[in-house]
């Protein structure tokens, strides 16, 4: 009898138990928070852009003039002359610095204007409708052209192809003609240019948009750095942070190399340079080791030397 009471009570408590550790079901917990904001361009953001499409800049902090002029691709001096300035190593914190030359913004203005009449003298088409399509057909004699003719005469299709034909002839096309002319120009330009590698060496880095601007050789110190394509020594000096005794050469309007790291710069601001001129010798200077950073640049923006350079 004390059994059977012991095993009910038993049996009881673990009914309890098993009720006990059941989870009811929950309704689902939904984030009603709402989303975090969309932070909007600040003036000052607002302003820089605007500044850019000008040709200006505002120095931020740790700013040189000299790394400015290199990250625009322009020489420093240039920026010193635009800008009246009397000492080249004080420019300030959200000072405005002109970037480009100044006439360039001005004529950009004008071209836009010039483009907008054409658009609204659209009536002229109607002298179409007059007979005087075979003047504008004009064709040099032969049997086939007479044939034509001839055939158009007949049927009457020709006068309705012909008063079609002259209509599509707008004069606009005619001013998208000089800015491609120009564009051909300055590629011409870039492409009569002949480059070789700056230095002997194995290359320890390669170009990454981003992490590196350029290549990185190794070789040892002293080695010869050379130019790797003719123009005019832009910069010669240790003004840059990170970039040590630093050379650039300017080859044309768009394009300049740069050459960091070096022991010895043994070339001088404004001096022209042959393709594969001796310019400096190999260092570590602003480096962990004896290396070459080389660096080609168009329009300020860094861009892969292999595809200057040729294969090795």
């Amino acid at each position: 009898m004390t059994n059977k009471s012991n095993l009910l009570a038993l049996s009881f408590a673990l009914a309890l138990l098993s009720a006990c550790t059941t989870t009811p079901n929950q309704a689902p917990v939904v984030d009603r928070s709402p989303p975090p904001p969309v932070k909007p361009a600040t003036p000052s953001e607002t302003a820089q852009i605007a500044r850019d499409e000008r040709g200006l800049y505002t120095v931020k902090k740790g700013d040189t003039l000299i790394r400015i002029a290199l990250e625009y691709g322009q020489n420093y001096r240039d920026l010193v002359t635009w800008n009246n300035l009397s000492n080249p190593n004080d420019i300030k914190v959200d000072q405005v610095l002109r970037v480009l030359p100044p006439d360039s913004a001005s004529n950009g203005v004008q071209t836009g204007a010039i483009v907008m009449p054409p658009v609204d003298k659209t009536p002229p088409p109607p002298p179409v409708v007059k007979k005087t399509e075979p003047k504008g057909e004009k064709k040099p004699y032969s049997e086939s052209a007479l044939a034509e003719l001839q055939r158009a005469d007949g049927n009457g299709n020709g006068k309705a192809e012909a008063s079609v034909r002259p209509a599509p002839a707008p004069s606009p096309a005619v001013t998208a003609a000089p800015p491609a002319a120009a564009a051909v120009a300055a590629s011409a330009e870039d492409e009569k240019l002949s480059w070789m590698w700056p230095s002997e060496g194995r290359v320890v880095a390669t170009f990454d948009e981003g992490k590196n601007k350029g290549v990185d050789i190794a070789g040892k110190a002293g080695q010869q750095v050379v130019a790797a394509g003719a123009g005019k020594v832009m910069y010669a000096g240790s003004g840059i942070r990170g970039y040590g005794n630093l050379v650039i050469v300017k080859h044309s309007n768009s394009l300049l190399s740069a050459y960091a790291h070096n022991r010895t710069i043994v070339v001088k601001e404004g001096q022209s340079v042959n393709k594969g001129q001796m310019i400096a010798e190999m260092g570590d200077s602003d480096a962990d080791s004896v290396k070459l950073h080389f660096e080609i640049r168009q329009q300020g923006k860094p861009v892969d030397p292999s595809r200057f350079l040729p294969n090795r």
